[in-house]
């Protein structure tokens, strides 16, 4: 008989029995979600109940609200977590009742049994063998081993009975009726904590992320739309310090950025003047940009009025030179300084040359409509 190690099979179970026992009797995590739990159930169900059998916890994973489809443990855990901060996750810390999940013990007390027997059988044997020749010191060797045998199996009968008995009482701490403690399988109650805490622990950590996110989401939106400058400021001790010349800064480039845009209009509109009055003066051509919805009419009257003289092409040219320039110019700026947005693309079917809109001339009206003369030149 190898009873060294069919001894280690029962006493070993035993101790993780006792063990879960004590886990389970003084953690506050369990406390707490059984009684999250119990206040949960009687707030659905309208009633005042004292408490709710164990086996309910197989069906809190299954349980789901009909709005977010979250399952009860996932409300019970999100409860738990904001009432209690300090609390765990449970299933590290009943790690005997684990191992005591797995271990059956009808089949342990069937050990036990069998244990006491063989030790009977082996007393019978000695007694046989001692009739014939045998030595005495092998004998004797033989009779205290059987004796130290007998004496811990009896020991161990006697914790197996104190332990199930003190199991039976902790049944009566979790709130077990009377009556039904003696049909509770040890094997299928720590089964059913075991699994409730392992569905615990991953529902924790999912509540967890999802607190994690949150809170990295309202700290996202605490900057949101502010510049990498305010919130440098913000973190530095002396904010107060630079707080004006952080307000200040963003307007700054938008004043140089429209001062650029103002004398770059004055000038395009003096250029378009200088170049109204030289034509004028020398009978020429008036520079200017046809617009797209001039009649034919028109073109045929200022073509009749407007004579070309030898000295008026070169004139003319220059002041186009300088217009196309400042709009070769305006158009070749980086998309981010426009201060205003670009224009829909147009269609190229009426696109007329720039150069000969140029050099046919604006007339009176178009050139008023730009205000490159005033309405008393218009009248003399």
């Amino acid at each position: 008989m190898d009873y060294e190690l069919t001894e280690k099979e029962v006493a070993e179970p035993l101790q993780d029995l006792k063990e879960g026992m004590d886990q389970l009797e003084n953690n506050k995590t369990l406390r707490h979600i059984l009684s999250t739990l119990l206040t949960i159930g009687n707030f659905l169900n309208a009633s005042n109940a004292k408490g709710f059998e164990l086996s309910y916890l197989e069906k809190v994973p299954e349980v789901k609200d009909t709005v977010h489809k979250q399952s009860l443990l996932h409300h019970t855990c999100t409860i738990v977590v904001e009432k209690v901060p300090d609390s765990t996750d449970l299933y590290s810390e009943i790690g005997a009742i684990t191992r005591s999940a797995k271990v059956d013990f009808e089949q342990l007390q069937d050990n036990l049994y069998q244990m006491e027997q063989r030790c009977k059988a082996s007393w019978d044997h000695l007694k046989v063998i001692a009739k014939h020749e045998m030595k005495p010191a092998l004998k004797q060797k033989m009779s205290e081993f059987l004796k130290d045998c007998a004496e811990r199996i009896i020991i161990l009968k006697i914790v197996h009975r104190r332990i199930i008995n003190r199991f039976h009482a902790f049944l009566l701490f979790m709130g077990h009726p009377s009556y039904a403690i003696r049909e509770v399988n040890i094997n299928k109650f720590c089964k059913i904590i075991s699994e409730f805490a392992l569905e615990y622990r991953t529902t924790r950590e999912r509540v967890l992320q999802q607190k994690q996110k949150r809170a990295n989401h309202r700290e996202r939106n605490k900057t949101r739309g502010k510049m990498i400058t305010d919130t440098d400021d913000e973190d530095d001790d002396e904010s107060g310090k630079f707080s004006s010349n952080t307000a200040s800064s963003p307007s700054q480039p938008q004043g140089l950025e429209y001062a650029e845009d103002a004398a770059e209009h004055e000038n395009m509109k003096a250029v378009l003047k200088t170049s109204l009055q030289s034509g004028e003066s020398s009978a020429s051509v008036v520079p200017g940009l046809r617009t797209r919805t001039r009649t034919r009419a028109n073109r045929g009257r200022v073509g009749s009025c407007n004579p070309v003289n030898d000295d008026s092409p070169n004139a003319t040219d220059d002041a186009a030179d300088e217009i196309m320039d400042r709009i070769v110019k305006s158009a070749t700026q980086v998309p981010s300084q426009r201060a205003v947005p670009r224009e829909r693309k147009r269609s190229r079917a009426n696109r007329k040359s720039l150069r000969r809109t140029l050099k046919s001339g604006l007339t009176p009206e178009e050139a008023k409509a730009l205000g490159l003369i005033s309405t008393s030149e218009m009248q003399v």
